[in-house]
């Protein structure tokens, strides 16, 4: 385990080895049910089963915990998609990688999206520095990659007459927002199409048959 952020001097007091992880994750259900500004401390001790000496202890502040739980959830969103992005497979195959693997992911963490959105609105250095903590290098570097290996394979795409022009960025920001959208406007699509949490499942699941063939629709020449 690694040291807490922040430690002073004081002697360390008798916890669990999992206690920094049990506050992770408390702290991470918390800050996406409420959002990061609306959390409190003392709710995060209490879903983690500890008192805010803890918290403190192992964090100092808020602020921290909210940097490392950011850190926490993006490792496991951003760099599998910067994976399967420059993976060597068929384009056609990452598009269906891509929608099966956030659309289930978002379906068991629907307010993932809001998170993530609201985070990176109001820290956007936190990005950089979580992929590049999670890729080991720099993440410029490879995101640009990322998207030649794309825009080659759009280009030999168009070239064999079995896809439209379509620039690389514009391909990935269609794509992933396709995924996103339904769940960062869950409450105004509920409120809407009158979808409580079982209709909207329902919906996610029809989405995942449907977004496929909708997104390779739109390519065709």
């Amino acid at each position: 385990m690694r040291k807490p952020v922040g430690r002073s001097r004081q002697a360390k007091p008798e916890v669990e080895g999992d206690t920094e992880q049990r506050i992770l994750e408390a702290a991470r259900r918390v800050f996406i049910r409420r959002g990061t500004a609306g959390a409190r401390m003392q709710e995060i001790a209490a879903e983690a089963g500890v008192n805010q000496a803890l918290l403190h202890y192992y964090f100092r502040s808020k602020e921290r915990l909210s940097a490392a739980v950011f850190g926490q959830v993006g490792s496991r969103l951003f760099p599998s998609l910067i994976q399967i992005l420059g993976a060597d497979v068929p384009l056609e195959a990452k598009i269906n990688r891509i929608i099966e693997a956030y659309l289930d992911t978002f379906s068991r963490h629907p307010f993932l999206p809001g998170y993530l959105l609201s985070e990176m609105h109001h820290h956007p250095e936190r990005v950089a520095q979580m992929l590049a903590t999670a890729t080991g290098g720099d993440p410029r570097t490879d995101i640009a990659r990322v998207f030649e290996t794309v825009s080659r394979q759009i280009k030999k795409e168009v070239k064999a007459k079995r896809m439209r022009p379509i620039a690389a960025e514009q391909f990935v920001v269609n794509l992933i927002s396709l995924c996103i959208f339904p769940f960062a406007a869950r409450p105004m699509l509920g409120f809407m199409l009158g979808m409580d949490a079982a209709a909207f499942a329902r919906f996610i699941d029809e989405r995942k048959r449907q977004l496929p063939d909708f997104f390779h629709s739109a390519l065709q020449p």
